[in-house]
């Protein structure tokens, strides 16, 4: 199907030319019902009325990167590509070139030499995950000499000369964790938070669901909550789950940083543990699998896909139609059980 034209779409709509260029580009005055008549043969017609805009007055290219960890090295990231497909697949008649760069998730040096092979590409804007903290702000600044862009998601980090944050309020996500492990837990005992396989002094979500998690039970003065941190490697998560059972005999909850809980809930599974409560995040096919045993009781859903399909999106209208892009944008912390789970299935 050609583009529409104002022509044609002053025709469908039935008004005139000038009336849907004003709508399109959101000037001057327009009628209530001329407003309805263009915006419905707009909506019929699939189009976005700026896009339509850019369209219609095209100038030049831009190139924007989006820097993420690889999915085959962890599937968590995996909706992210998928978000950045579906963004190639909407902006590219429009003059964007979306480019993805992957970087292995565990290996720093990994992150370094695709952020230095982003540097050279020269783009006009980088949306990126800023998995390690230390060496994300030195990148930033890198980009910010060559007058490059810098927009962040998933990893909440207050970095000078970065246009945007898309993601969740990690804090308050970690505050919900602990508020649905109290409702779950009746009477005080100990809690453990398990981080699995990131440098934790390196990794700022970790740190900001940890202390929103620990917030929220200081609230309570009066209780005998006893939380215990442990730093996981994946190769490793059975032998110290057995010394952590061994050791705390009063263990009735565990809070997983990150969507590798499946590694805990494995372990569960196969020695047959009863009585703990577990939440975590992510709707990963493992997590989701325990979540319907009912041996993971709460998922918190980040929406990775979302969140860079939406990154990209504020570059593309910053660049084509000189649209503010926000500081921060805030996704919903959604809370999964097995019995909406199918409602966000295909969703992600």
């Amino acid at each position: 199907m050609k583009t529409p034209t104002i022509k044609d779409i002053a025709e469908l709509a039935g008004v005139s030319k000038g009336t849907v260029d004003r709508v399109i580009h959101e000037r001057g005055k327009v009628s209530t019902k001329a407003l309805e008549k263009v915006n419905k043969v707009l909506k019929e017609l699939n189009y976005k009325p700026n896009l339509l805009a850019r369209s219609l007055k095209k100038t030049k290219d831009y190139h924007i990167c989006v820097v993420i960890p690889d999915f085959h090295e962890d599937y968590f990231w995996f909706p992210c590509n998928e978000g950045i497909n579906e963004a190639i697949n909407e902006f590219t008649n429009f003059g964007v070139v979306i480019e993805p760069f992957f970087f292995n998730p565990t290996d720093t040096q990994s992150f370094i030499d695709v952020n230095n092979n982003v540097l050279d590409a020269a783009p006009d804007a980088v949306l990126l995950a800023p998995l390690f903290y230390k060496e994300t702000v030195k990148i930033v600044r890198n980009y910010v000499s060559k007058k490059i862009i810098v927009s962040k998601f998933n990893n909440q980090l207050e970095i000078e000369n970065t246009k945007n944050f898309v993601g969740q309020d990690l804090f308050k996500s970690g505050r919900i964790a602990a508020s649905l492990l109290r409702m779950l837990i009746t009477k005080p005992s100990t809690i453990a938070i398990i981080h699995i396989d990131e440098d934790y002094n390196n990794a700022i979500h970790m740190q900001e669901k940890e202390k929103g998690f620990r917030n929220y039970f200081k609230e309570f003065k009066n209780t005998d909550y006893n939380i215990e941190t442990y730093y996981f490697k994946q190769s490793e998560i059975a032998n110290k789950l057995e010394t952590l059972f061994k050791e705390s005999t009063n263990l009735v909850g565990i809070f997983v940083t990150t969507s590798k809980i499946h590694k805990v809930s494995e372990y569960i599974e196969e020695q047959k543990i009863k009585n703990i409560k577990i939440i975590g995040y992510d709707l990963l096919d493992e997590n989701i699998y325990y979540l319907k045993k009912d041996i993971i009781q709460f998922l918190i859903h980040q929406n990775p896909r979302k969140q860079v399909y939406l990154g990209i999106t504020y570059l593309v209208e910053y660049f084509l139609f000189e649209k503010p892009i926000p500081a921060k944008s805030l996704l919903p912390i959604d809370i999964i059980t097995s019995e909406n789970l199918d409602t966000y299935i295909g969703k992600q």
